[in-house]
């Protein structure tokens, strides 16, 4: 059962760009949404805020490349390295992070963000 990605859906004013349904993405991929955003500001080296249902970036970003980066989240934050379905979360163990997978019952070190 492959996660399918809502499309993002982005809007520039100025020099700031803005993902709307940034709350949908975080729900569908069942992730904090500040986890999400601070990925996001890392891979794009920017400064990223929440707000209610959507998060807003310095500068401007293609959609295309927001999805890409979002595919990147899925694969190494979301999908279970050992059976490949999305059924995870990410809890803390002292300093580290790990991905326990509901499905087969997997646990993964993942990186900080």
């Amino acid at each position: 059962a492959r996660l399918e990605l809502p499309r993002v859906a982005i809007s520039s004013v100025g020099n700031r760009t803005f993902i709307q349904n940034f709350r949908e993405i975080c729900n569908r991929l069942n992730r904090d949404p500040n986890h999400v955003l601070r990925f996001l500001s890392r891979e794009l080296a920017t400064a990223g805020t929440l707000s209610e249902t959507y998060a807003v970036f310095q500068g401007r970003f293609l959609a295309d490349g927001i999805q890409r980066l979002l595919g990147r989240y899925l694969a190494d934050f979301v999908t279970c390295p050992v059976c490949k379905r999305p059924d995870t979360k990410i809890e803390k163990h002292g300093r580290f992070f790990f991905m326990s997978c509901e499905a087969c019952g997997a646990r993964s070190p993942v990186r900080a963000v």
